[in-house]
């Protein structure tokens, strides 16, 4: 296997914060010095922001299985405890969620991650966790970008640095939420048999520290910093083992395969038939699951990009459904403000108000063990039982267009805000959402939406439509209209 043979740029990139992040190429953008640096004004960010109600002078300090991922963590550390903060810095690598949990349960000051979740194996990157139990918004990662060339002073002497554990806690955590003892029986006496893809990542070893050993088929646990040379991300183009390892599987039970990103914060699944489910898939049925046969209540939060089946099974069920720009920060604020039954995001990411406000693979993955158990049902099955119940059905799909140049994008956006489209496809725009990019509702109901990444010239396409035929006209649609500006 070899590495990618992307030009490593002669100059780092300014260290800015994203979606869920800072992320550059190790030894090119990501470095120790600069780890060190953030890591530093980081934890004086928390302190401004969560100090006074936490009382705590602590950080978490977590980490991945990239490549010198527990290096960097031990640097960053350091850095820390050199401004005068005391660190829980983990003996081994954990999900990302697991040091969210840590933040809230033990009321620190927040967490700091170092991890790089989906990107490709060249990267690494670092996570900001609230004492809340979840992502810092960006009004707070701005404020650590605005002290990096003028830090603060140390807020003392030098602080402790104690190594923990933080698997035992996460664990009985989920585990307190979800009928294990079920599951467990399901599973010894062949009535479900579970697989699990941890690509490599964070995930690895989780199930089975929740389940019990020997309770699943876990593929690609091993540590390789390559990642079988492919980004680990819950995608079908990176899963051929594990469709045909489900798919050929022979058992008189149920099927399941779940798959996890590489620090366990997003996931998706595979039914018994080897086919691949998103989130678009999985959170119709977690949520009603969790309210048909655990009773929880409260909002169902979805980004903009998720399906419309979503809001049909919030609306079969009585439940309020609050709609957010693409991002799980979005998600995780107003899990902050209201009651939250879940939150979830087209890309996977899945979290739940009962629990913290942040997605969390590990915990989706119980309740979709559980679901399946109680119902007796392959998870396509009770998906389309879902669609039947609502009478909405539908395909989906999304594509990534790369731009020319960051000027041919501007011109997109230009014409969208002055001209936006008033026919897709040959089908009438009835309406129009501009809460992040463009979403175009059709007049099938039908829709697609046109986003834009902020950091490079490309261009984020999603449809859903009765047919997939449909969906795929959309979306060519799409890219011959942005061809057009060159």
């Amino acid at each position: 296997m070899v590495a990618s043979s992307a030009p490593i740029p002669a100059r780092p990139k300014p260290i800015k914060f994203g979606t869920d992040g800072w992320r550059g190429i190790i030894a090119a953008d990501f470095t120790f010095e600069r780890v060190a640096q953030v890591a530093a004004v980081a934890a004086h960010v928390l302190n401004h922001c969560f100090g006074a109600e936490t009382g705590s002078r602590t950080v978490a300090m977590g980490y991945d299985r990239r490549f010198l991922s527990a290096e960097f963590a031990r640097t960053a550390a350091e850095a820390i405890a050199n401004q005068g903060f005391n660190v829980l810095l983990s003996q081994d690598y954990a999900p990302t969620p697991a040091f969210s949990y840590v933040a809230k349960h033990r009321g620190l000051l927040g967490a700091v991650v170092i991890t790089a979740s989906h990107n490709p194996p060249a990267y690494s990157g670092l996570k900001i966790k609230g004492a809340f139990g979840g992502s810092v918004s960006p009004e707070v990662t701005q404020q650590v970008e605005a002290l990096l060339p003028t830090p603060p002073a140390p807020i003392g002497d030098r602080g402790t640095i104690e190594t923990f554990d933080p698997w035992p806690d996460y664990c009985a955590a989920l585990q307190a939420g979800v009928d294990i003892a079920a599951i467990q029986r399901a599973i010894s006496s062949g009535k479900l048999t579970v697989f699990a893809d941890v690509m490599y990542g964070s995930a690895s070893g989780g199930l089975p520290r929740l389940l019990g050993e020997g309770s699943i088929h876990e593929l690609h646990s091993n540590a390789d910093p390559l990642f079988g040379g492919n980004p680990p991300e819950p995608l079908p183009k990176y899963l051929g083992e594990m469709l045909e390892t489900v798919k050929d599987y022979t058992t008189s039970g149920v099927k399941v395969g779940l798959v996890f990103d590489g620090d366990s914060d997003r996931i998706a699944a595979v039914d018994g038939n080897g086919n691949f489910l998103s989130s678009q898939i999985l959170i119709p049925i977690l949520i009603d699951h969790l309210k048909s046969r655990r009773g929880y209540s409260g909002e169902i939060v979805k980004t903009i990009s998720g399906s419309n089946l979503i809001p049909a099974i919030a609306q079969m069920h009585g439940l309020e459904l609050y709609q957010t720009p693409v991002g799980y920060k979005y998600i995780a604020d107003r899990m902050q403000a209201a009651k939250v039954l879940l939150g979830g995001e087209e890309s996977g990411g899945i979290g739940y108000g009962h629990h913290i406000p942040e997605r969390d693979a590990l915990m989706s993955a119980l309740y979709v063990l559980e679901a399946v158990v109680a119902s007796g049902l392959d998870l396509s099955d009770y998906y389309r039982s879902l669609q039947e119940k609502t009478d909405y059905f539908s395909e989906y799909d999304r594509i990534d267009l790369p731009l020319a140049s960051m000027e041919v994008q501007a011109k997109l956006l230009a014409s969208l805000a002055q001209a936006p489209p008033t026919e897709v496809a040959g089908k009438a725009v009835k309406d129009m959402l501009d809460i992040d990019g463009y979403k175009l509702t059709l007049a099938d109901d039908s829709w697609l939406l046109i986003r834009f990444s902020g950091t490079e010239p490309v261009l984020r396409l999603y449809s859903e439509a009765k047919t997939l035929d449909e969906v795929h006209k959309h979306l060519h649609w799409a890219k011959d209209w942005a061809s057009a500006f060159g």
